[in-house]
């Protein structure tokens, strides 16, 4: 048992040695520094369409890889940041910014959530009070009075009795 444990793991060291001969260093995503600081700071700003919570930088989705494929070509055409954030923009509308700007078609992406939240307390304080009102005390009517300390003799006599030592 102990044997076929070392071989076991002799194996794995192995295996491990021959990847990691193999692996080396990662190859630069550009040639230029330059081109690939724009390309960073360009993604940034561009929402992952497949992720939607993650920018182009950040995302290892096949459209984000082919997002940045295509502004690193953009980049070689000599088209300036602003003018790629606009083809983007233009190819798939504000939504790919990851920050829209301010304007009528984005206005609810910026006040929605604002809404949403003042609803939802308005919501919550009208049901809180609502049911604080109709839990509130009221006085107990005679009826109610006089069954309520039965109740209570009955409880203290039941209470005595077990505590009398049998």
């Amino acid at each position: 048992m102990m044997r076929r444990a070392r071989h076991f793991a002799a194996a794995l060291c192995l295996g491990a040695a021959a990847l990691s001969a193999q692996a080396g260093e990662a190859a630069p995503l550009a040639e230029d520094p330059v081109v690939e600081k724009r390309l960073l700071a360009i993604t940034a700003e561009l929402r992952c369409l497949v992720c939607q919570n993650q920018t182009i930088a950040d995302s290892n989705a096949d459209l984000a890889n082919d997002f940045r494929r295509e502004i690193r070509k953009l980049i070689a055409e000599g088209k300036s940041d602003q003018e790629i954030l606009d083809f983007m923009v233009a190819r798939y509308g504000d939504f790919v910014r990851y920050r829209p700007p301010v304007k009528g078609t984005t206005l609810l992406l910026w006040v929605g959530p604002g809404v949403l939240l003042v609803l939802g307390l308005t919501v919550l304080i009208r049901y809180l009070r609502r049911r604080n009102d109709a839990i509130a005390d009221g006085a107990l009517t005679p009826e109610e009075q006089q069954a309520a300390e039965a109740l209570l003799a009955a409880a203290r006599q039941d209470s005595r009795q077990e505590s009398k030592p049998q």
